[in-house]
């Protein structure tokens, strides 16, 4: 299984993602045994935010991981509009309460808001030597935000951005950027939305050589560079079962350049896609 060196510790280049959980209480039991499982199967990081289902999606994962906390390596995310002095302190306490954790091992800034980025970082900085967050970092910054971010503070721990073989903006620098400070990409949406991604005949050809679906092929070549961890959402036993097996996956050359060839990388600065 593919791992990365990961805000101090080492994690599964795959994690689990939460978005869209919380949201139908009858989906409750299926959300929470879908993250128990993955647990079992290694994939120890798990995402969630206090946006996800206005903070269900974290009382999702506060179930999953009552009594098996330091198995799991915990992310939130703040909303822009809390991520005040003042505002980011109120919203990780909630979020612990949700969680049912004293602390949270990486916190981010889910999108930047109209708070200055130097009074976010102060905020985190003193979440951090109260021991209520291991690391701190961002989500959906380009390279732009993080040469300003860098300019207050070199203590970002990750950026987590939209990433897949339909979007591959962040090849042109802001992965390059990243890779120089050594600074590792979480990607959300590695499968995009909707399941058309998973439908391209090139994906599925790669897919039938493999003996795999194509879900593991966007999940391999996602996570094909040292230094990305993606964090699909699953809610099956088997698509977590997949998703786990998917780390273990190794696309060929030929398998690179017939993706390179039906989803070209970019040539020159795109905009950064968000959803």
């Amino acid at each position: 299984m593919r791992t990365v060196k990961f805000a101090g510790t080492t994690v599964a280049a795959i994690g689990q993602g939460t978005w869209y959980m919380g949201e139908d209480p009858g989906q409750r039991n299926h959300e929470v045994a879908a993250l128990q499982q993955g647990i079992e199967l290694g994939l120890s990081l798990i995402d969630s935010a206090e946006m996800y289902a206005e903070g269900g999606a974290e009382q999702v994962v506060g179930q999953a991981i009552a009594g098996r906390r330091d198995q799991v390596f915990l992310v939130s995310k703040v909303y822009p509009h809390n991520a005040s002095r003042n505002g980011v302190p109120a919203a990780c306490e909630r979020s612990l309460k949700r969680l049912g954790t004293d602390y949270i091992d990486l916190y981010l800034l889910h999108w930047r808001g109209q708070y200055p980025l130097e009074e976010t970082v102060d905020a985190f900085e003193r979440l951090r030597e109260a021991g209520k967050i291991g690391r701190w970092g961002v989500s959906n910054l380009d390279v732009d935000d993080l040469r300003k971010l860098y300019e207050y503070s070199d203590n970002c721990a990750t950026d987590q951005v939209l990433y897949n073989p339909s979007q591959r903006g962040i090849e042109f620098d802001l992965l390059p950027w990243s890779r120089k400070r050594q600074l590792p990409i979480m990607a959300y949406c590695p499968l995009a939305q909707a399941g058309r991604l998973l439908k391209h005949p090139t994906l599925q050809e790669i897919a039938e050589r493999h003996g795999a679906t194509p879900a593991q092929v966007c999940l391999a070549w996602v996570t094909r560079q040292d230094g990305v961890v993606a964090i699909p959402k699953a809610v099956t036993p088997e698509h977590v079962r997949l998703n786990a097996a998917a780390a273990s996956l190794s696309l060929s050359s030929e398998d690179l350049r017939a993706i390179d060839r039906a989803f070209p990388a970019p040539t020159r600065k795109q905009h950064l896609a968000m959803v």
